[in-house]
């Protein structure tokens, strides 16, 4: 798998029912694959790094961003989309 069909998905807010699943849900239902999850509570605040594989999806990054946040924003959640080399390289030291 080349790293451009690797996507980032970060989620953070305030902790409440139904985060996970919403994300996993919309994510199954576009046919695009979790390879890992990380998720934890800060104090209250929810948070979750999602790396997941696009390429069996017909959306792209833009359309997956415009899906979640429509899913999210009821729920006052602030979700993130981009390609894993995006990622790499604005977090690199």
């Amino acid at each position: 798998m080349s790293e451009s069909e690797k996507i980032i998905i970060t989620v953070l807010g305030h902790d409440q029912v139904g985060i996970i699943a919403m994300v996993s849900t919309i994510l199954a239902e576009h046919n695009i694959n979790i390879l890992d999850i990380s998720q934890t509570i800060l104090q209250g605040f929810f948070t979750m790094i999602m790396i997941a594989d696009i390429s069996g999806s017909q959306l792209d990054v833009g359309e997956l961003k415009k899906i979640l946040q429509e899913k999210a924003d009821p729920m006052h959640l602030e979700i993130t989309v981009q390609h894993e080399e995006i990622f790499k390289f604005m977090h690199r030291i």
